[in-house]
This record gives structure tokens, sequence and C-alpha cells, in this order.
């Protein structure tokens, strides 16, 4: 999955997604037992999500009787890069330098353990660049 690939429209598609990679093969009932019950969605709601993602190839669905069973085809680590490198992108804008530093405080509001764990990753990042 690049930047120019399809990424889950919202919240929503991106549980289904979830619940997929969880499962890895469900049926649509299973997938609304899972993400539309708790949500209270009605059934079809799920299905059409199920629909979108099936257009915009993040989801295979192949037939089982009556009923189709559905897969995500695209992995979680590729899927959630590219809403990462979206989200991010936006969020740095032109001018990303005073961005950065404010998610470094976010980070460390949220957890300052996580700044280690970040680091460790820069290092090795930068490791395996030379």
């Amino acid at each position: 999955m690049d930047e120019e690939s399809p990424l889950p429209g919202g919240a929503l598609e991106y549980a289904v997604l979830v619940a997929l990679w969880n499962e890895r093969r469900l049926t649509a009932r299973q997938v609304h037992d899972r993400v539309g019950v708790p949500l209270n969605l009605v059934y079809t709601t799920t299905t059409k999500v199920l629909d979108r993602l099936h257009a915009k190839e993040l989801v295979e669905r192949r037939r089982s009787g009556k009923i189709f069973v559905y897969r995500a085809s695209a992995t979680r680590p590729n899927v959630d890069r590219a809403r990462m490198s979206r989200t991010l992108g936006g969020w740095l804008g032109e001018e990303p330098r005073p961005a950065l530093a404010s998610l470094v405080d976010a980070i460390e509001s949220i957890d300052p353990s996580l700044l280690d764990d970040l680091a460790q990753v820069i290092e090795a990042r930068l490791r395996s660049r030379r």
C-alpha cells in the first residue's frame, strides 16, 4: 500500500478492518456482531461498509454457499503507516519543526516512557540508513 492507495474512510471502516485482521475471515453477520452490534448499527450499514472496503480493494470476499466470507487484503502495518502519513502530513504542514516539538510534548504527556521507545525506533531507523 502506497500513499496513493485507498485508505479506510473513517473509524467505522477501520473498525471493520481491525475485526478482519483479528479474526482473519468473517462473514458479514460475524463482522456485524463484532462491530455493528456494539455500535447499535443496523446490519445493512455493516454490509455497506464491507462493500465500500471491497470496492477500495482493502478486503476480499469469496462466496461460500449463499454468503460471502471476507478477509482483509491490506495488511495492518501498511494501512496504519498510510493513515499516519496522511494524518501527520496534514498536521505538520509546510513548517514541520515546531509541530514536531509539540508532538514530542504530547507523547510525553501521554506516557513519558514512550519517549524512550520513540528514541529507540529513531536510533534503529538511523542505523539502518547508514
